[in-house]
């Protein structure tokens, strides 16, 4: 009797672990990694759209700008010489075109390598999941099998 006590009480520090630790530190990993893919997904717009400026030649552009909560301007750009970039904590930079365009390429494949990490972040917590899990089941079976054995004694 003590023995299936101590069992449950093993079972219990698995299943705290799972739902109190591992979760939600993947669910953090899994949040942290979406944010990037949309930071990379905008810089990638922002790369586009001025790769069809350049191949356009256009010295002026019309626009809609949203400002926040899908709700849009029109903006007229006289000058397209020079773009204002967001390269981080909120800073933004005046760069040519060609100039935004080598930041970008950078920027990219430093948000990819982030993106990897926290990939392999999460993936981590997955094979912690579970191996708890496999262990779970694992202290089922052995008190399964005792418990028949039990019966047959």
């Amino acid at each position: 009797m003590a023995k299936d006590n101590d069992l449950m009480t093993v079972l219990h520090k698995y299943d705290t672990f799972i739902n109190e630790k591992l979760k939600p530190n993947l669910k953090i990993v899994l949040d942290k990694r979406d944010k990037v893919f949309t930071t990379l997904s905008e810089y990638q717009k922002l790369q586009t759209n001025i790769e069809s400026i350049q191949q356009n030649s256009l010295t002026e552009l019309k626009t809609m700008v949203d400002l926040g909560s899908q709700f849009y301007a029109q903006a007229h750009i006289s000058d397209t010489t020079y773009i204002y970039v967001n390269v981080g904590f909120e800073f933004h930079v005046q760069f040519t075109l060609e100039e935004a365009l080598v930041f970008i390429s950078k920027k990219e494949s430093h948000l990819q390598g982030t993106v990897d990490q926290l990939s392999k972040e999460a993936d981590s917590i997955r094979a912690h999941m579970k191996m708890a899990y496999e262990a779970i089941a694992e202290i089922m079976q052995t008190q399964k099998e005792s418990s028949k054995s039990n019966v047959f004694s």
